[in-house]
């Protein structure tokens, strides 16, 4: 499975990648066994690596008032 097929696009990458980079810096233990310790780096690795899975929401959206009723 190649990044581009795991995420919907390379925006959801980088927001994906920057979330896990952040767990890391605030002490998550990394899911790899990592040559760098740059968190962003690790965080590239895991997503690589298929260890980071990315869920997108559904979207809420309210009911509109019709005006003409």
């Amino acid at each position: 499975m190649t990044i581009e097929n795991a995420f919907h696009n390379k925006y959801s990458l980088v927001k994906g990648a920057a979330r896990r980079a952040r767990q890391l810096q605030s002490g998550a233990v990394p899911l790899i066994d990592a040559k760098s310790t740059k968190a962003c780096r690790v965080a590239q690795d895991e997503i690589r690596q298929g260890h980071v899975k990315f869920v997108l929401m559904e979207k809420v959206v309210a009911p509109t008032l019709d005006p003409t009723v």
